[in-house]
């Protein structure tokens, strides 16, 4: 069996204002061609499939036509999962009619496990969907005392081996975060102190585990218990991260092999740090100059409309740090000292920081009678 492993797509998300709705659709138009030309069994979306509870409808809608692009046309079963980022009663939605279409929806939490058995060539394979829950969910729903991520799944996967047995070829799908786990600034914190770590070692009896939450391709533990990762970089941390989806390929006999199959986005995300003049002269001939950028600046004068010059070159700067002018903590410093120094010391300052050169004499000259002949004006 097939199996396509992907998660936390995030649909309707906003970076620094700005859509990737566009570039969603980019990497998802290549998850159904992988799908197609992988010949998949299964596709297993492990959680975050939006990135809010109450999504834009454009996200709603791109998320109908891609599941019926693989449900529909390309007859592939669809596994979704509800992550922390999701509406579990609202993905839920018609879920049970749904499922006869070959789209499975696990969004609010189960009392008993409810395993989705998938046919391939060498027979069934058990996938058991655990949307992600607090601890909290957990003591209400089944009634048992956890105070801790781990202990809640610990309780939850224990339920799943008593309901599948040990013959019977078994897929976990989750949303949580393995302890050891490599994280990114995109995503939102399970909770704090430490309490939201859940050991790899309650999934290592499996015959494979689709996990979703951390943005970077990585497994803990063995090869078998795998993040996918997310299809996009959503953070300016993930610059060095390589996207992709997993193809997971099950033998008779359960044992999973794993293979990385690489996303193209339709703008990459970047971190790009020099001079004002080093940079405009180097995108000149940056076949990717449309990414996304974060620029960092290593001037240290202070530099007119500054955005506006980079995005005559970079039109996607999304963000801009100027290190090297907060290394001269008096080039934004504005304190009581320098406003007693009067108008004119304080244009010289300016004039230099903007400049990099002091004013002339006869520019003094000029810019002291300006300022005299507005004293007088106002007097």
């Amino acid at each position: 069996m097939r199996i396509l492993h992907t998660s936390d797509w995030h649909l309707g998300r906003q970076f620094h204002n700005l859509s990737l709705l566009a570039d969603q659709r980019h990497v998802l138009d290549q998850i159904v061609a992988i799908v197609r030309d992988q010949r998949v069994d299964v596709v297993v979306v492990a959680g975050d499939i939006y990135d809010r509870s109450v999504p834009p409808a454009a996200a709603v809608e791109l998320l109908d036509e891609t599941v019926h692009r693989i449900c529909h046309e390309l007859q592939v079963p669809v596994i979704l999962i509800a992550g922390n980022h999701d509406g579990p009663q609202r993905l839920a939605f018609a879920s049970r009619q749904l499922a006869g279409a070959g789209l499975h929806v696990a969004g609010p939490l189960w009392d008993v496990p409810q395993p989705i058995i998938i046919s391939g060539d060498a027979g069934d394979v058990a996938f058991y969907p655990i949307p992600y829950a607090e601890p909290a969910t957990v003591r209400q729903v089944h009634g048992v005392e956890v105070s801790s991520h781990d202990e809640a799944m610990a309780y939850l996967l224990d339920q799943v081996r008593q309901d599948n047995g040990s013959d019977r070829p078994c897929v976990v799908i989750a949303h949580c975060f393995l302890a050891g786990g490599e994280v990114s600034e995109s995503e939102r914190p399970l909770s704090i102190g430490g309490a939201e770590h859940v050991a790899s070692q309650h999934f290592s009896d499996f015959s494979y585990t689709a996990l979703g939450h951390l943005h970077g391709p990585q497994f803990r533990g063995t090869q078998q218990i795998r993040y996918s990762g997310s299809p996009l970089k959503y953070s300016f941390s993930e610059e060095h991260q390589r996207k992709a989806v997993t193809l997971v390929e099950l033998d008779a006999q359960g044992k999973a092999s794993v293979e990385q199959i690489p996303l193209l986005p339709l703008h990459d995300m970047r971190i790009l740090e020099g001079s004002l003049v080093e940079l405009l002269a180097a995108g000149v001939n940056d076949l990717h100059r449309e990414d996304y950028l974060l620029i960092r600046l290593t001037d240290t004068h202070a530099i007119l409309d500054v955005m506006s010059k980079l995005r005559e070159v970079y039109p996607n700067v999304l963000h801009l740090e100027r290190p090297g002018l907060m290394a001269r903590g008096e080039g934004l410093e504005v304190n009581r000292d320098r406003l007693k120094k009067g108008e004119l010391a304080m244009f010289e300052d300016f004039f230099g920081q903007v400049s990099g050169e002091a004013l002339s004499e006869k520019q003094r000259e000029i810019v002291a009678a300006t300022l005299e002949t507005l004293h007088r004006e106002e007097s």
